[in-house]
Parts: C-alpha cells; sequence; structure tokens
C-alpha cells in the first residue's frame, strides 16, 4: 500500500480550530484525521509492537505554518514506515482505525443499505448489507449470495472500476479491507461501480476451482469478458473455437483453450508512456503471470517483457510533465511508476512508466511477489476460518471522545498467507537485503535523478534474482 499525507484541512468546532491531516491511500483520499487520533493509534500499537519509528512529538505552543508542515512531513513519513511492516498492516487495530476514520470523514452513520457488485460481464448482483462492513466481510456476503464454497471466497476479490465514456472500463484499484466498499464507492467521483475477479496471479490455481459449478462460472464469465475486450489475445481461428465452446455452454473446455493463450489472466491497464526502450514511447502496459509487459503500437509491433524476479526495487512518485506530454490528461503532475530492472548481468537500469494507473501497477507488483513468497514458503491462499481472532482496541474521534470495539475476527490479513506454518518458516527481512547485497556488489547502475521525497516509498524486492550465464 502506498500512504501519503499530501496536504491539510484547517476545521472548527465547539471547542476551537484544529488542523486535520488528509491521508492518501493508494493513490485516494481515504481520511482526515487529527494529530491527537494517530497519537492515540501510535500508543495503542505500541503496546503491540516493540519496534515503532518514533512519533512526531507533542508541542504546547500553536505552531507556526512551516512547524505544521514539518508535521505533516513527519506524520506521512511515520504511517509510511509503519505501512512496510506486513504484520501492522494486518492488524485490526491499525486496519480497523482506517475503516472507522473513513466512516467518520464521511460522516457515515451506520445502517442497512443495498450494494450493487457486478461480474464481469455486466451483470449485477445486489447485497442487503450494513454501510460501514469491511471489504472482506463483504466479499463473504457475495459469496454466500451465490452459494460460493467458502473455501474458495478469498480465490477472488473486489475491484473498484471506472466507468468510461466509451462503454469501456478501466480498473482504479483493488480493494482493502481498511475500507468499507460502500463508503469507497460513495465517496468516488463519476461513474465508478464494483467488480469481482479472481484474486491470484498464477493460473495453476485455477485447477482448484474447476470443479465447483459457481467458482467456474465465476472464472469463465472473467475470461470471456478478457477475451472480448482483447486483454487477452487470440487470433481469428481460436476465436472462433472460443466461440464455439461459448455457444455451447462448455465453460470449462473454453477455460482450458483461454488458458493457452496470451495474457490470460493479465490485467491490462490504459496507453501509458515509457522510457524504454526510448523516452516518450508510448506502450500498453499488462501486468500478469509474474511480469510486467510493454507493447508498443505502429509501424514496428514491438513487445518487451520485465519479469519481476529481476526488479531489484520499485518505487511510485509524482512527477511534473511538460503542457505538451503525450500523457493523457491536463494535470501538470503525473504518477510515475519507476522500477530498477537487471538487463544483463552486469547491468542495471531504471524503467519509468507515467500513468494514472502506477500505483495499481505497484500493487500489482507486490501482488505478484507475495504470492512467489508464499508459494516457496508452502502457503496457500487463505480461508475466511483463517480470520477469526478476538480482542477489543478503542477508536479516538476528531472530538477527543472514543468508543470501545470488540472484535470476534481480525479487520485484515494479506491475499495470501502461509496456511499453517509462518511462525515455523519465516521470511528473513536481513536475510534477503544481505543475500541482494551480495548479488548487487558488480553491478553498475544506471544513474538516476529523483527528488528526496521519492525514495520515502522505494519498495524492496525479495524475489530479486539475479541472471546466470546461461540465461543471457
Amino acid at each position: 500500500m502506498h500512504f501519503s499525507i499530501p496536504d491539510t484541512q484547517d476545521f472548527k468546532d465547539e471547542s476551537g480550530s484544529y488542523v486535520g491531516y488528509n491521508i492518501h491511500i493508494n493513490g485516494v483520499l481515504h481520511c482526515t484525521v487529527r494529530y491527537k487520533q494517530l497519537h492515540n493509534l501510535n500508543e495503542q500499537l505500541k503496546k503491540v509492537y516493540n519496534s515503532l519509528p518514533s512519533f512526531p512529538p507533542k508541542k504546547l505552543l500553536p505552531l507556526s505554518n512551516s512547524q505544521l508542515d514539518d508535521r505533516r512531513q513527519n506524520l506521512e513519513k511515520y504511517i509510511q514506515i509503519i505501512s512496510q511492516d506486513s504484520k501492522i498492516v494486518s492488524d485490526e487495530i491499525f486496519n480497523g482505525f482506517l475503516l472507522n476514520a473513513q466512516r467518520e470523514s464521511q460522516d457515515q452513520r451506520q445502517e442497512d443499505v443495498n450494494l450493487d457488485v457486478h461480474l464481469m460481464n455486466g451483470q449485477k448482483l445486489t447485497v442487503q448489507i450494513l454501510s460501514t462492513l469491511q471489504t472482506d466481510d463483504v466479499l463473504e456476503v457475495v459469496a454466500s449470495t451465490i452459494d460460493l464454497p467458502v473455501d474458495f471466497v478469498f480465490y477472488f476479490v473486489l475491484f473498484l472500476v471506472r466507468c468510461d465514456a466509451d462503454g469501456d472500463f478501466s480498473i482504479v484499484r483493488r480493494m482493502q479491507d481498511f475500507e468499507s466498499p460502500y463508503i469507497s464507492l460513495r465517496a468516488s467521483k463519476g461513474q465508478h461501480k464494483i467488480v469481482i475477479r479472481k484474486s491470484y496471479w498464477d493460473p495453476l490455481y485455477d485447477e482448484d476451482l474447476l470443479f465447483d459449478r459457481i467458482a467456474l462460472n465465476l472464472l469463465y464469465v472473467q475470461a470471456v469478458s478478457d477475451v472480448e475486450r482483447g486483454w487477452i489475445q487470440a487470433n481469428k481461428e481460436t476465436r472462433r473455437q472460443l466461440a464455439t465452446l461459448q455457444a455451447k455452454g462448455s465453460k470449462k473446455e473454453y477455460l482450458r483453450l483461454a488458458r493457452t493463450l496470451r495474457f490470460y489472466g493479465y490485467l491490462r491497464f490504459k496507453c501509458c508512456i515509457c522510457d524504454y526502450p526510448c523516452p516518450d514511447s508510448q506502450a500498453t502496459v499488462s501486468a500478469g503471470n509474474q511480469e510486467l509487459v510493454f507493447q508498443y503500437d505502429g509501424n514496428n509491433f514491438k513487445e518487451y517483457s520485465f519479469k519481476v524476479t529481476r526488479m531489484r526495487c520499485w518505487r511510485v512518485t509524482t512527477c511534473k510533465t511538460n503542457k505538451d506530454s503525450k500523457s493523457s490528461g491536463g494535470d501538470d503532475n503525473q504518477l510515475e511508476l519507476a522500477f530498477q530492472y537487471l538487463l544483463s548481468k552486469d547491468k542495471l537500469q531504471w524503467v519509468t512508466v507515467v500513468s494514472e494507473q502506477a500505483i495499481l501497477m505497484s500493487v500489482c507488483l507486490q501482488g505478484m511477489v507475495e504470492e512467489l513468497l508464499m508459494k516457496k514458503n508452502g502457503g496457500k491462499i487463505r480461508k475466511p476460518q483463517d480470520r477469526v481472532r478476538t480482542g477489543s482496541w478503542s477508536y479516538m474521534k476528531r472530538d477527543g471522545s472514543r468508543h470501545q470495539i470488540c472484535l470476534s475476527r481480525s479487520s485484515s490479513v494479506d491475499a495470501v498467507v502461509d496456511a499453517s506454518n509462518c511462525e515455523q518458516k519465516p521470511i528473513s527481512r536481513d536475510s534477503s537485503m544481505r543475500k541482494l547485497s551480495e548479488k548487487l556488489s558488480s553491478i553498475s547502475t544506471k544513474s538516476s535523478v529523483r527528488s528526496s521525497n521519492s525514495q520515502k516509498s522505494l519498495v524492496e524486492n525479495h524475489v530479486f534474482e539475479g541472471i546466470g550465464d546461461e540465461d543471457l
């Protein structure tokens, strides 16, 4: 997840005026909180975690504008650091704080509401939920409504998508457990909807689902949609075969053929600007099968594949673009994804992509890395019963009042976890970094000018692999 606090808001209430800090998550405004609310969150996390970063100290006197901006930057740094800890971001205290802060910021009372969830073919499913229900709970309600077996619930995930003027759609983001899908959808600007897609990247997981009628249908609907939209590449003859299978209702056979095609199970992004192989190259980027693929249309079609295991690290930054840039949109500020790639045995190079979906690309990279690590450590896609926990914590509102929250299950865990023995076989961050340093000791890196702020969001890749002579 990508956290930032780019700006603040001034508020007034019965007790006086105060500053609210706007927390953006994955590029979207999530909530506005006061300093004392974040301080209270830190105090509760300190009871569980011993190695938290230092929290910006309290001040006795009113802060000047420059001091307020320093505090904003320090709070941003704090939340960026703790959000890099997988245990904290899956903790019910952390996720519950963000969920309740979203509810308070949007002034959403808890009530029964109807929420529309769409399949990839546009079919709509309406479920009745509490307005403040978090993402995983909503997903379980959807699964129960369509009779999807409980063991297969988290093979799928909810996405927020934007409906474009041409009738197509673009994926905005994967919905997380720190948010309420109902509140997030209501707060979205423009035409948006929630869709359900599979959550994993490795098509081998399809085999777990092919013999269940409901799960099979979800996979089938997604595959048909991706073929029709051109996300999955198929020549004329293959399309004819797929159409024949579709007409017969041979869903399993359709999927088995679709799985042999290029870009099956990938996410495709809108056209963007890349600096590889040359600056200002217009490309279509797809993510899946442990890679990013750049495709360049024009007189000479070209395609470049960037394996996630050869990305040393990546980061998302806000960059300035020229007004006459080829990038879409009129805003001078553009999101940029940059990753450091091992092109050859002794050469690392930064590759950059300017796209409004840069954060989603980064989230996809992180998801592929987590899935690789999960499989390496013998883990499995989680099940709803893995969420069961008990406990309580308190949420401080902006006015300083608190309410106690008792839990019968956790707020969130990652999309893929070690099913049974994560404590016995932990992933060693120190070991990963040590091996990474050894691999890079003789590699020359292409220089890249970046602001100091961009370094805060650098994501190290713990499945990074070197290239041997046999790969060249």
